[in-house]
């Protein structure tokens, strides 16, 4: 098999999975995964990137510390306040296509889960799916110096999607979370993050569980064609 038609199986394959096995992950394949990741482009090769790589005690530790924080705000939706990400992910304003895409996404994926609109207490247990890793064994946090600027998180970003990539050409699953970004404080208590750093994103890592319908969500790209403009 050609080597490019292996790379785009492992990218055409690769989806996010919000339901794991509790298999465990050898610290060494996580160790070869952050190792062919980290050969992504950074500008004036700086590597911005820092990875915390969470399991076991300490994972569980900051399942029950941010599960307890949303929560909160579940029961006090002031307190939405107190967590605050360090920088903006999603517009404050949504616009076409943008709204419509995460809208078809949002009710795909309910719709899977037999949600509801309105279904308030069902919608909470699922975005709470998000910090408990959706039951993955393994959680990597990303963060960069706050010294850094937008062109680091691009970086970091291409890093990120490298450790998926590789994950996958290696028969493991992943899932990108941007939902912990808000309680970049708690994880830090919890993992030790120096001051000087800020939560960029999470990925959840791990087998997918094939039984569980959540895992038949693949989403939709618009073609080439669509969002490509050939300057000849």
């Amino acid at each position: 098999m050609q080597q490019h038609t292996l790379v785009d199986q492992a990218i055409t394959s690769r989806h996010s999975v919000r339901a794991f096995k509790n298999t465990p992950l050898d610290t060494q394949t996580i160790k070869d995964i952050l190792n062919i990741a980290c050969r992504a482009p950074s500008g004036n090769n700086i590597q911005p990137w820092k990875v915390y790589v969470v399991t076991g005690q300490k994972r569980e530790a900051l399942i029950q510390k941010v599960c307890a924080a949303q929560k909160e705000i579940f029961s006090n939706p002031e307190n939405a306040d107190l967590y605050q990400e360090t920088f903006k992910y999603y517009p404050i304003k949504w616009t076409s296509p943008f709204i419509e895409r995460r809208r078809e996404n949002g009710w795909s994926l309910y719709g899977l889960l037999g949600i509801q609109k309105g279904e308030q207490n069902k919608m909470q247990q699922q975005l709470l799916r998000n910090y408990q890793l959706f039951d993955a064994p393994v959680g990597l946090f990303f963060t960069a110096n706050t010294i850094l600027e937008t062109g680091s998180k691009m970086d970091i970003a291409m890093m990120i999607q490298n450790v998926m990539i590789a994950a996958k050409a290696r028969g493991i699953d992943s899932c990108p979370q941007a939902a912990w970004n808000p309680f970049h404080q708690v994880v830090a208590d919890v993992l030790g993050i120096p001051e000087d750093e800020e939560l960029v994103c999470a990925i959840a890592l791990g087998y997918a569980d094939p039984d569980q319908v959540v895992n038949q969500l693949h989403t939709p790209r618009v073609p080439a064609e669509e969002f490509a403009v050939f300057c000849d």
